[in-house]
């Protein structure tokens, strides 16, 4: 017995609750999906899993890098556990982020090699992953990436999942991301054609980080949809393959595509450009510490050609008109009335 001077025991401590999923219900990790729909053109097709769930904005890496890190890394964890011990094939949407940086931009800028495809051309099975250092968070979400990536083709080697990986190189379409004030925060950042068509919206210059130099290429949604759906109906020529989904025909900079956008957008609105229609922004002021960048993402597209005979088709001003003829038609006056309400509201 204790004696009646001794302290008192402290109180029992409650466990730490879980840290929860970004994306999922308190019970995803122990009831995760086991089927996913797709509706494709007014008809659906199941497959066994597909796991899409990630954060995915450039703008969230360096800012909110363990949401990254967990969304993209531990919070799919149980998916694919639960594949692989249920015998479930899993479809898993990666990135093209998980390349890196290219071989070529670590030479000078004038260096002949760079033109070498050896040297930028991004091949699934071949291209080395190279990052940036540990103090570039901006660099999470392509480190989850890659590692989930090879926890599932473990998990095929081991334990014989039947899995795909899927690298999306830059889908855009109707509907991508959100505009800032209107269907999103009004501080919050989207990807690179949500941002080009914010400012294109409210008649303000567009932002080019860095002066618009990175070049990346743009895959129609339909066209990387189209993909997906084969992938789906021929497993046995798509299980244990890692895919590049992109179009290397639409290869632009960045300062390109912002210029391309503001052509398309005057010719759907019928609005007239900016004088000046763009502005040089660093990529600490916009991103934040932390952030950098890859320099150029091109696809080897030879893998699923080969395997499942599929190429894209839709040309960058095509499906930029489409795109943009959606955010006019849906945005425009959304946008006016919000620039209007934020007008008359008085600062505090």
């Amino acid at each position: 017995m204790a004696d009646s001077d001794d302290p008192p025991p402290p109180p029992p401590q409650k466990p730490t609750p879980p840290r929860p999923s970004s994306f999922a219900s308190p019970e995803f990790s122990e009831k995760p999906l086991t089927i996913f729909l797709l509706r494709v053109g007014g008809w659906i097709c199941s497959a066994k899993t597909i796991n899409l769930a990630a954060i995915c904005t450039p703008a969230d890496y360096n800012t909110r890098p363990l949401d990254t890190i967990y969304s993209n890394f531990i919070d799919a964890l149980p998916v694919v556990k639960y594949c692989s011990e249920n015998s479930k094939r899993l479809i898993h949407f990666s990135t093209c982020e998980v390349y890196g940086k290219t071989i070529g931009s670590f030479l000078p800028k004038d260096h002949p090699l760079r033109k070498e495809p050896e040297f930028y051309v991004l091949t699934e099975d071949e291209s080395p992953c190279i990052f940036g250092p540990i103090v570039k968070q901006r660099w999470s979400y392509a480190c989850a990436k890659q590692l989930i990536e090879r926890l599932v083709f473990a998990e095929g080697a081991e334990n014989g999942l039947e899995f795909t990986i899927v690298r999306p190189f830059n889908w855009i379409g109707p509907r991508m991301d959100f505009i800032p004030g209107v269907d999103g925060p009004s501080e919050g950042v989207p990807r690179v054609l949500a941002c080009f068509s914010n400012n294109l919206l409210r008649r303000e210059p567009l932002k080019l980080v860095d002066g618009g130099e990175s070049q990346r290429t743009f895959v129609y949604i339909k066209d990387a949809i189209e993909a997906v759906l084969l992938m789906i109906e021929n497993p046995a020529r798509a299980n244990g393959h890692i895919f590049n989904v992109g179009n290397p025909d639409n290869e632009v900079t960045v300062r390109e595509l912002a210029e391309m956008m503001t052509e398309v957008y005057a010719k759907v609105s019928g609005e007239p450009p900016l004088e000046e229609p763009v502005v040089d922004v660093s990529a600490k002021e916009f991103y934040g510490e932390g952030y950098d960048d890859s320099d150029k993402r091109i696809p080897d597209m030879t893998l699923i050609n080969k395997q499942l005979g599929w190429n894209p088709k839709t040309p960058l001003k095509d499906l930029l008109e489409t795109t943009l003829t959606y955010q006019h038609k849906t945005y425009k006056e959304a946008v006016k009335t919000q620039m209007c309400l934020a007008t008359a509201t008085p600062s505090s």
